[in-house]
């Protein structure tokens, strides 16, 4: 018997527009791309495993704050830990669904012919992706705003002390949300009303990698103000002045009524940016609709390629230098590659972010952390494999037959290619980074034996990546819900965990003993030699394929068949006399 919020929330939907529920739904089903799925994909199963992530995220934070509840002097940093939170999912989502909410050709072309309303998309598109937003605050914070309300709007309140702080807490973090939603808005849409489309296009792309850079650079940048009194601190007013999390923190305690008189003028200054990011989104989203449609329909997604000479270095023979060419420039120029491997370079990136800190923070050389060697393994995992994974992903499964047509040479050299490209655009940025990260560090002899089994995993890891992947990059169609996402997650995190501790602590043992240190890269290299033996000889046989599809299953029932022939055999045979009877 369905539920009655259920049947609410049913009765309210009938009870809206038949064309804005049909787009409503289309909208909130084109997060992915559908020009990248095949054919058999189930995008609602894809989408509810990432919610059931955001969940258990939530109900283990409820159980450890009542498990462990925290100081009451400690309340304004564990609720600005809470914004901070709520304001990088919502900032990832947002990069993510960058340009869903604008119209493009695609919606033009299907939907212009039709006799709907430019305010019905633009309607229908709001509803689309503030439904995914709402889905994210409300699984992300769910149980946890029941276990702070209990702590903090207990503490002396009672019963509505808690309801108190309940609704304001819900209040802060949609509020905020919509605040960082709306900004994003506004300044796509202004960019998309004063620069030709040209140049929007490219300009778009440059502020949604900045976007991801921002976001995760104020997350682990920021500093974070514990007390009352770090705020009553007159060098920390700037701080104060001019970060958003800031404001919505006052906002929540003026809301609960614990906001002390001083501090009321940032909790002014979160009404009024709430205010005019919320008009100027709206604004700038109505003018776009009504205003550069024509543009939009006119001009090509496309963007034409800069005059001047242009010089790409070769990679070997013509074969790899044109793969590994056309990875790089699918990476460069495909907004939903660019995002998808932005989302696993940001992990990378915080990583590197926190120890830059240290990095700047630091007054003397100093021996190379175990931490510090957990962090660079996880950037190379996560690196080698995030690229990997955008591979899965086609840029157009109507160009495929263009490399069915013209695959001249045999699948192992298709194969060397991608290996190549892994090693280019995975491995070596990241052994980058580790290298910089490793200027403090000394001595210089620990740094290279680190950076050289760094380089080790790398190729262990793109080995790894390289089995069974029988297609050319960004050429196979993507199929979510072939694999169980939330046990991939937590399995993952959990053996990639489990390794970066044990290795990392081996590792440290052997900087200073050369035995282990040899023993470590033999292990390594021994690997990725013999799992490069094992991909080399499969692909020699391998044929590449273009389309993912899911495995055939057939059931058996597990009938018998007995000719009428055989009376006789019949009768005697116990399983015919079953069967007969």
């Amino acid at each position: 018997m369905p539920s009655p919020l259920a049947v609410l929330t049913s009765r309210i939907a009938r009870r809206l527009p038949l064309q804005f529920r049909v787009l409503h739904r289309q909208f909130l089903l084109r997060v992915v791309d559908l020009e990248a799925l095949s054919i058999e994909a189930d995008i609602p199963r894809f989408l509810g495993q990432f919610a059931g992530i955001l969940i258990f995220i939530s109900l283990m934070r409820a159980i450890g704050a009542l498990w462990f509840p925290p100081p009451p002097d400690q309340a304004w940093r564990i609720q600005q830990g809470q914004i901070e939170n709520m304001l990088l999912v919502i900032g990832l989502l947002t990069v993510i669904t960058w340009d869903s909410t604008f119209p493009d050709r695609r919606d033009l072309a299907v939907l212009g012919p039709l006799p709907i309303r430019p305010r019905t998309i633009l309607l229908a598109k709001l509803a689309a992706t503030c439904g995914l937003l709402g889905i994210a605050i409300v699984a992300l914070n769910f149980a946890s705003s029941c276990s702070w309300s209990l702590i903090f709007g207990g503490m002396g309140g009672g019963y509505l002390g808690m309801a108190r702080f309940f609704v304001s807490f819900w209040f802060t973090l949609v509020a905020s949300s919509a605040f960082l939603y709306g900004s994003v808005l506004t300044i796509q849409g202004i960019s998309a009303l004063i620069l030709p489309r040209k140049l929007f296009l490219r300009l778009s792309a440059m502020l949604q990698l900045c976007a991801f850079a921002i976001f995760l650079g104020v997350y682990f940048l920021q500093p974070t103000l514990a007390t009352p009194a770090d705020f009553t601190n007159p060098a920390n007013h700037w701080l104060l002045a001019v970060s958003p999390v800031f404001w919505f923190l006052a906002l929540l305690n003026q809301l609960n009524g614990s906001l002390p008189g001083d501090f009321s003028w940032l909790a002014v200054r979160a009404w009024i940016a709430l205010f005019v990011v919320i008009s100027g989104a709206l604004g700038s989203l109505l003018l776009c609709y009504f205003k550069t449609m024509k543009k939009t329909a006119e001009q090509p997604d496309l963007v034409p390629g800069a005059g001047g000479l242009h010089l790409m270095p070769r990679f070997g023979n013509a074969l790899t230098t044109a793969i590994v060419t056309f990875s790089l420039r699918s990476l460069a120029r495909s907004r939903q590659h660019r995002v998808v491997f932005a989302f696993y370079l940001s992990i990378v990136f915080a990583i590197a972010l926190s120890w830059l800190h240290h990095e700047l923070t630091a007054t003397a050389h100093e021996a190379i952390p175990t931490d510090f060697i957990v962090s660079t393994f996880l950037m190379m995992i996560f690196g080698v494999f995030g690229l990997r994974g955008v591979f899965s992903l086609p840029i157009s499964l109507q160009a495929n037959w263009v490399l069915r047509v013209t695959q001249l040479q045999p699948t192992r050299n298709y194969f060397a290619a991608t290996r190549l490209a892994l090693l280019l655009f995975g491995v070596a940025p990241v052994l980058l980074v580790a290298a910089l990260l490793s200027l403090n560090f000394r001595p210089w002899i620990h740094v290279a034996q680190h950076l050289a089994i760094l380089a080790l995993l790398g190729l262990l890891l793109v080995e790894v990546g390289l089995f069974k992947f029988d297609k050319v990059p960004f050429t196979c169609s993507f199929l979510p819900g072939k694999t169980n996402v939330q046990v991939i997650f937590w399995g993952f995190g959990f053996i990639v965990s489990i390794f970066g501790i044990w290795s990392s602590l081996y590792e440290q043992s052997g900087l200073h003993d050369i035995s282990k240190f040899l023993n470590m890269a033999g292990v390594l290299l021994g690997g990725a030699i013999a799992l490069g033996i094992v991909n080399r000889r499969r692909a020699r046989n391998a044929v590449l394929y273009f389309e993912e599809k899911p495995e055939e299953i057939i059931a058996r029932l597990g009938l018998l068949y007995i000719p009428p022939e055989q009376p006789r055999d019949l009768e005697r045979s116990p399983i015919g006399t079953r069967a007969g009877n």
